[in-house]
């Protein structure tokens, strides 16, 4: 019996893909975790934390898959750091977590960035990739919750 023979494929970059290329790339990771016994669910989850015009001033972007939770995006409006919104919003996206059953949390930073904010809220380097950008590192961090 002979195998149909699969059309080749036009491989090219997209600064901006429509909606439907990005979910068919979403769902066919999910399935194939799902086929390892790996359920996970990519969707975003945000938190945000709006001044009295409901203008974003900070927020926090996270996705909980395979029991963990991925801080993706966490920033603060310049007028409002020091002031515990950033503890806030991150002890919000990790309730969120533990009421999921998370067992831990995850994300990367830069030195240039909060790699101290991180470590007093318990989280600990668990991987550096020097001179990324120059003179600088990126660092992963991870916790149990």
């Amino acid at each position: 019996m002979k195998t149909p023979e699969t059309p080749p494929l036009a491989i090219a970059p997209e600064e901006a893909p429509d909606e439907a290329s990005q979910a068919a790339l979403a769902e066919g990771l999910g399935a194939h975790a799902a086929a390892l016994g790996l359920p996970g669910n990519w969707t975003p989850h945000w938190i945000f934390a709006r001044d009295g015009d409901g203008v974003a001033q900070a927020g926090v972007r996270y996705l909980i898959v395979f029991d963990w939770l991925f801080v993706h995006w966490l920033w603060v409006a310049d007028a409002y750091r020091g002031r515990g919104v950033g503890s806030r919003l991150l002890a919000s996206a990790e309730d969120a977590a533990r009421a999921k059953g998370c067992r831990g949390a995850y994300l990367d930073t830069f030195t240039f960035q909060a790699p101290k904010f991180y470590q007093r809220h318990g989280y600990r380097e668990f991987g550096r990739l020097d001179d990324f950008p120059s003179g600088h590192s990126r660092i992963w961090f991870s916790k149990r919750l």
